[in-house]
């Protein structure tokens, strides 16, 4: 493939050319000639006024149903959907049927992306089946690609089990996940604890249950060592345990979901079962300790949690609906609307290191791996700006800014229509 960009901003603060406008031109996927008034001729030129471009966007949980699941999403148009969205590489996760919890199951859903200009980067179950009983064959798992360990949305009710999995992780240097939350705190709750669920007769979940299996998780690290990952924390009490235990040097990471930044319990008020995710929707102080850690570096990386759910187990009572939200088409645009430019690309690109994937700069000589997007377009995020195939987004009808255009990678090219 031979492809010029035409007169695009490179946003990258570690690169010198950040904040210019110029043209690229990549050859058989690698960035050939950077500079102004690039004339190349029989080559394919994409020319988009306003057009931004930075180092390919990575998502750290996302879901697409296959297998099993197959009428929410399958693994290519998911992948379509993420490229469209400006992601180069997302972390798939093993909320499958059956789960992703053996080494013949991680290398079948790497072998359906390949050659797709999206990275597919599976992350295999700790627990066979997910059930919290058993490890899962976790060296086997590493060897066919999965680049970390974690069962999606199931907290692991046995302490030891945990402790178990750290220990032995060790050996081979993974990276393990521990979903927060105490079930046993949270019984069968759905939404916040707090005065919108009293008001609205809906059984919450308190702060304390998430806080509480974190404060368990950071005791056994700091005993065991090893490497631990914190998907979607929601209170500012969990930013605050994690920021003490990293300055104790212990080696933990963790995530927060991009509608945990932006949304509040407030929402809850029409019953809307798009609003129904997991960690719940808390309150604008959670929220606003949320934002300050990923500033401070407390939060490592952002994530879409994109999880398609399909119409008949969504659009039912809000007692019987399922956990989750869609979220890649929004990512970008919702982070834009409390971040600058600058600060929603460094957090769309910072979880590559800690899941020790292969990154590129943007320079000359190197794979072009790029995220394009049009920062400054104000618009309501509607039905037509969904490309899953589950249509269940919390940000539907909200006012939105920026969009994502595409990415180039794999010597491939995505550009949304």
């Amino acid at each position: 493939m031979k492809l010029l960009l035409k007169a695009v901003t490179i946003i990258d603060e570690s690169s010198p050319l950040n904040g210019q406008t110029t043209d690229i031109y990549i050859e058989n996927g690698v960035i050939a000639e950077i500079g102004k008034d690039i004339l190349k001729e029989d080559v394919k030129h994409v020319e988009i006024e306003g057009l931004h471009v930075s180092r390919g966007w990575f998502d750290s949980s996302v879901c697409f149903g296959e297998p099993g699941y197959e009428e929410r999403e399958t693994i290519e148009n998911g992948l379509e959907v993420a490229g469209s969205s400006g992601f180069t590489g997302v972390a798939l996760n093993p909320y499958t049927n059956p789960v992703l919890d053996h080494s013949g199951s991680i290398s079948a859903v790497k072998s359906k992306s390949s050659g797709h200009p999206v990275n597919l980067y599976p992350i295999g179950a700790l627990t066979i089946k997910s059930e919290g009983i058993d490890l899962a064959e976790l060296l086997d798992m590493q060897q066919a690609g999965a680049i970390s360990f974690g069962d999606y949305k199931s907290p692991l009710k046995n302490p030891n089990l945990l402790k178990i999995a750290l220990q032995y992780a060790q050996n081979f240097d993974a990276l393990i996940q521990s979903y927060p939350q105490e079930n046993r705190i949270a019984t069968n709750g759905m939404v916040n604890e707090h005065e919108n669920s009293t008001a609205l007769g809906l059984k919450g979940i308190p702060n304390l249950a998430e806080e509480l299996q974190i404060t368990r998780d950071l005791y056994i690290l700091e005993y065991t060592g090893g490497k631990l990952h914190i998907p979607t924390i929601s209170t500012a009490k969990s930013v605050k345990l994690i920021r003490e235990a990293k300055k104790k040097g212990m080696d933990v990471s963790c995530s927060v979901a991009i509608h945990n930044l932006l949304l509040t319990d407030k929402m809850l008020s029409n019953y809307d079962a798009n609003t129904k995710v997991l960690p719940p929707l808390r309150t604008q102080v959670d929220n606003e300790a949320l934002i300050q850690g990923l500033k401070d570096g407390t939060i490592d990386m952002v994530t879409s949690d994109h999880n398609p759910i399909d119409v008949e187990n969504k659009k039912v009572e809000f007692d019987n609906a399922l956990y989750g939200t869609i979220g890649l088409e929004s990512a970008f645009s919702a982070l834009q609307t409390i971040f600058t430019t600058e600060e929603t690309i460094k957090f769309l690109t910072s979880g590559t290191e800690r899941f020790k994937l292969e990154t590129s700069k943007l320079e000359k000589g190197n794979p072009a791996n790029l995220s394009l997007f049009l920062p400054d377009v104000n618009y309501t995020f509607g039905k037509n700006d969904i490309l899953s195939d589950s249509k269940n987004s919390i940000f539907l009808d909200s006012q939105l800014k920026g969009k994502a255009v595409g990415i180039v990678n794999n010597a491939g090219l995505i550009l949304r229509s």
